[in-house]
């Protein structure tokens, strides 16, 4: 991944942090010193749930494990669609 894709990565999480903060949600961006960055969001149920920035035809936040993104499926909006943080606030029950 080149510095300009994870300079983009980190753009979207940032910006999707601020928009769900924004949403009275409580969240944290977290910055590993070895791999990519992720925002954790609790559930209401107590589940840890963490988003991440994936390339599918465009960059889109999942929330699904790394096994599950090979198959397709609904858990991930596009980060560029203005109700990312709505979308994922009402999938993860917040």
């Amino acid at each position: 991944m080149t510095p300009g894709e994870q300079h983009e990565r980190f753009d979207h999480l940032v910006r999707l942090g601020r928009a769900m903060h924004a949403l009275g949600v409580c969240v944290v961006l977290v910055l590993p010193t070895a791999g990519e960055p992720v925002l954790e969001v609790r559930s209401a149920s107590g589940t840890l749930v963490r988003i991440i920035v994936i390339w599918r035809s465009g960059w889109a936040f999942t929330w699904r494990p790394w096994w599950a993104r090979i198959w397709p499926g609904d858990k991930w909006v596009a980060a560029h669609a203005d109700n990312a943080a709505d979308v994922i606030v009402a999938e993860v029950g917040v």
